[in-house]
């Protein structure tokens, strides 16, 4: 997604790999003390209320020019529509300015999506890159709070036991922080 969630991924990937490297020198009785939390950040970016209000954000900054596009597309098929119906009675001059002006509509219509597709990404990307700070937070303070050792993210385990799966708590705190940061703001 990007390249900080990337960079934490390795990070993680090699702490991991250290443990288990590490685990094998520690005794059974010193390993039922290690404890693991796993956390899903595409559930996160999902579920979380920042997540959610920064979608909600995104979308109406995202409505005017989505306006505008679909506006570009009505004023096509009416050209289109008014070409196949009155084409063939028109002047060979007034069918090709015709053509010229739908082919001149269709370009800015496609750039003009490629423009929205591209601004969106980048848009969402800084949004995500706040809440994945967000995030890290929260998994710090639970980390601390809860005495884990280790909290790693994955996103496609074949297995994980709830036990371990600490999402539905990073969201909680998260949800928590942006209620306490509403509650500060008012008093």
């Amino acid at each position: 997604m990007n390249l900080k969630l990337l960079r934490w991924n390795l990070c993680c990937l090699l702490i991991v790999a250290m443990m288990l490297l590490s685990l094998g020198r520690i005794s059974p009785a010193h390993a039922d003390n290690i404890k693991i939390g796993v956390v899903n950040t595409e559930k996160i970016l999902r579920e979380s209320a920042p997540a959610l209000k920064a979608q909600q954000k995104i979308d109406q900054e995202f409505i005017p020019r989505d306006v505008e596009i679909k506006d570009m597309a009505k004023q096509a098929k009416t050209l289109q529509d008014k070409l196949e119906k009155k084409g063939a009675a028109m002047s060979e001059t007034d069918r090709r300015e015709l053509e010229r002006e739908l082919a001149n509509l269709s370009r800015n219509y496609q750039r003009a999506q490629r423009q929205m597709r591209e601004d969106l990404t980048v848009r969402q990307n800084e949004e995500y890159g706040v809440i994945l700070e967000l995030t890290d937070r929260a998994i710090k303070h639970i980390a601390e709070k809860e005495n884990y050792d280790l909290i790693l993210q994955l996103q496609d385990s074949v297995f994980r036991s709830q036990r371990i799966d600490i999402t539905d708590l990073v969201i909680e705190v998260l949800n928590s922080e942006k209620r306490n940061n509403k509650a500060n703001r008012k008093e």
